[in-house]
């Protein structure tokens, strides 16, 4: 071959490869890539809702665990209904996706229609004007949820704003069994007859719900955000005694200082709270009702989108709730076992001392003790990497064993909005960056 010949060749290879790369280039300008690595196809159409341009890193905005099947759902679910959530952000974007979950039913969710918009005020379910998005599964506009599995949907381009809520609506035309939901949502939804997916006038949803149904997750695409920080809570960061639809849980505020305060990490606050939570032990069913914070830590924490910190709030309904643990240790080798997992993928993990709760109908003298053996092991840093000390912050000085007056919901365990935001305000926000500890 001459050399003429061999840089005639060399050319036409150069011009194929430039025509392969352009139509790859094409062929793929709908697909976003996340901080967390996840890669979403955004359609065939990058004009489209369904195929955000922008780019920066997925973090979780909102979040709640799946705990049960909703009672009264068993046979039908809600069929022929739309079920329009109400959901509040931490954290802004100009994308979203959010995740679906059928993790309590019993046979195939049909979801043939879905949507997400800015909710026109708080807790209203009118949408803001022209946001109004549909959302797709791997580029459909139906999917179909398998018994015991979640699913993520596509991203979608939409100004997501911070501190405000959300409308994620979905639409099943089939009965599907049990309802998938989180009943302490301390947030009124919405209901209606029909296919209303993409009605953005809220008048015809007309049940009101205090229930998310199906809707575990909402992550947004941000080029502000560093991650996500995930709070495991029982009721006490589920916030069952917070006023309703206020958005006072402590994590709100946590959410809100993490906004505002300069120098704070800009993550978002995802609140993986369940009332009843105990760190050991089940509740009833398969799948078990009340998970254990071991048997969902890596579900509800380690999976969230753009994790980098996690806060533990777990303990003190394995003191109260049968069966009672009365060996502290135990409690602490399972809040131990926890931060193994987390350091396991890099994570810091800031724990909590637990409150007290003298007065409160589960009160026994005996039960003291063991909550003073765990705090005793958390203040020695023999559990967690760093600790927020809820119990000194709220305690009565007076009455240690006891709530303060003013952060006492009235039952002697749950804070009082003033309390909720007093944790949040106990809260040192550098304690979410840094190296992980020791291994435990």
């Amino acid at each position: 071959m001459t050399r003429r010949h061999g840089y005639a060749l060399l050319a036409a290879l150069a011009a194929v490869v430039v025509v392969i790369s352009a139509a790859i280039y094409v062929g793929f300008s709908g697909v976003l890539r996340g901080g967390d690595d996840n890669v979403q196809a955004g359609g065939t159409h990058p004009r489209s809702s369904a195929a955000p341009a922008s780019t920066g890193t997925w973090a979780g905005s909102w979040s709640a665990s799946p705990a049960g099947a909703e009672p009264g759902t068993e046979t039908n679910g809600f069929s022929g209904r739309s079920v329009r959530n109400v959901v509040h952000t931490s954290i802004g974007g100009t994308g979203a996706r959010i995740t679906l979950s059928n993790l309590y039913g019993q046979s195939p969710l049909t979801i043939t229609h879905a949507s997400i918009a800015v909710a026109s005020a708080p807790n209203s379910p009118t949408a803001l004007a022209n946001t109004v998005r549909r959302l797709t599964f791997s580029g459909n506009t139906s999917v179909v949820i398998p018994a015991g599995t979640q699913v993520l949907s596509d991203a979608v381009r939409l100004q997501v704003p911070s501190d405000s809520d959300m409308l994620v609506t979905t639409y099943s035309p089939t009965p599907s069994g049990p309802v998938t939901y989180h009943p302490q949502a301390r947030q009124m939804s919405y209901v209606a007859d029909g296919d209303l997916v993409e009605e953005p006038n809220g008048t015809r949803y007309t049940a009101q719900s205090p229930y998310w149904r199906y809707l575990t997750a909402l992550d947004v695409l941000s080029n502000e955000a560093a991650g996500t920080v995930v709070v495991v809570g029982d009721s006490l960061t589920d916030g069952i005694t917070s006023t309703m639809g206020a958005n006072h849980r402590w994590t709100d505020f946590l959410a809100e200082r993490l906004r505002d305060e300069s120098g704070a990490p800009h993550y978002g606050v995802v609140n993986q709270g369940i009332s009843g939570n105990r760190v050991l032990s089940d509740g009833l069913g398969r799948p078990a009702n009340n998970p254990s914070g071991l048997s969902r830590f890596d579900r509800d924490a380690l999976n969230r989108s753009g994790v980098r910190a996690v806060v533990i709030d777990l303990g003190i309904n394995d003191i109260l709730r049968n069966p009672q643990q009365t060996n502290p240790d135990k409690i602490a080798d399972g809040l131990r076992e926890l931060v193994r997992q987390a350091h396991a993928r890099g994570l810091r993990v800031v724990g909590a001392t637990l409150m007290p709760f003298q007065g409160h109908r589960g009160y026994e003298p005996y039960l003291e003790t063991v909550r003073q053996g765990v705090n005793e092991q958390i203040r020695a840093g023999k559990v967690y990497d760093s600790y927020v000390d809820f119990d000194r912050a709220l305690r009565d000085p007076y009455n240690p064993r006891r709530l303060l007056s003013q952060y006492d919901s009235g039952d002697h365990l749950h804070p009082s909005d003033a309390g909720y935001r007093k944790m949040a305000e106990t809260f040192d926000l550098t304690s979410l960056k840094g190296s992980t500890g020791a291994e435990l």
